[in-house]
């Protein structure tokens, strides 16, 4: 088969096509992105990343481990969360902080990494100490202020969301501090995002899920939330066929969404 001739007799209809194609998508994610806006939302709950910034245990673990620690840091990460899925599908709960420590035992070991009994204590505390971004007090503030009510939907154990709320200042700002430790199910599980519904007593499609993961972007949407990603990272879009109804890398951005009018 003559592979160019076909490649150069179909280019121009190709071309037609995919820019029919991306307009249509633009159309549909305008399109849902202005639904989302129209929807009225009397809730938010957040992932706690949203709110809280991971970004001084990533530091220290290079502090502890120089060189080594971005590969660290992206194998404990991995882990922590794989192993989050497969102890809900295998329906072997145990709470987030056991699993972060596994996880991060795992990590050190695949990577051949002398992981004492200091730095492993000094890497999980550094969980304990997180503090807000930037960008969340006065934001909290003015969407409280809004009339919106405001939760933390988390694989985080009461008391790691505790010390965040602690270290940030943030005490009165959530209504809810809702842990999967609750329900004994991580999240995607649809149970770990019904917990909201069933704290604020509202509809889902009133509650506006606020993810940091793009996996988690898409376990909301699957359970039915108006949904969010906070990509402060910029990471790339997972493949999971679904769109969130509102992309940002800020919460004043997020602000602007939700509350356009009021």
């Amino acid at each position: 088969m003559n592979w160019k001739w076909e490649t150069t007799l179909d280019r121009r209809k190709f071309i037609g096509i995919a820019a029919g194609s991306i307009a249509a998508t633009l159309e549909r994610s305008a399109s849902v992105a202005e639904s989302a806006r129209r929807s009225p939302i009397g809730a938010i709950a957040f992932d706690a990343f949203v709110i809280l910034d991971p970004r001084p245990v990533f530091a220290l673990a290079e502090k502890l481990f120089p060189g080594k620690g971005t590969d660290l840091s992206n194998a404990w990460r991995a882990r922590q969360f794989e192993y989050t899925w497969l102890r809900t599908a295998g329906e072997r709960y145990d709470g987030f902080w056991q699993v972060t420590e596994d996880a991060l035992v795992f990590a050190a070991r695949s990577l051949k990494l002398d992981l004492d009994a200091q730095r492993r204590e000094r890497l999980m505390n550094a969980f304990l100490r997180l503090k807000a971004w930037p960008d969340v007090p006065e934001t909290l503030k003015a969407l409280k202020a809004s009339g919106i009510r405001l939760a933390f939907l988390s694989n985080f154990s009461h008391r790691m969301l505790e010390a965040g709320i602690q270290n940030s200042g943030l005490n009165g700002a959530f209504e809810h501090l809702l842990s999967t430790d609750a329900v004994k199910q991580f999240k995607p599980a649809p149970r770990a995002y019904q917990m909201a519904v069933d704290a604020f007593r509202l509809p889902k499609e009133e509650i506006l899920f606020v993810a940091f993961a793009g996996w988690d972007v898409a376990g909301a949407k699957w359970f039915g939330f108006p949904t969010v990603w906070m990509n402060r990272a910029g990471a790339p879009a997972e493949e999971l066929s679904v769109v969130p109804d509102f992309v940002c890398k800020d919460l004043p951005s997020l602000a602007g969404f939700v509350t356009p009018d009021r």
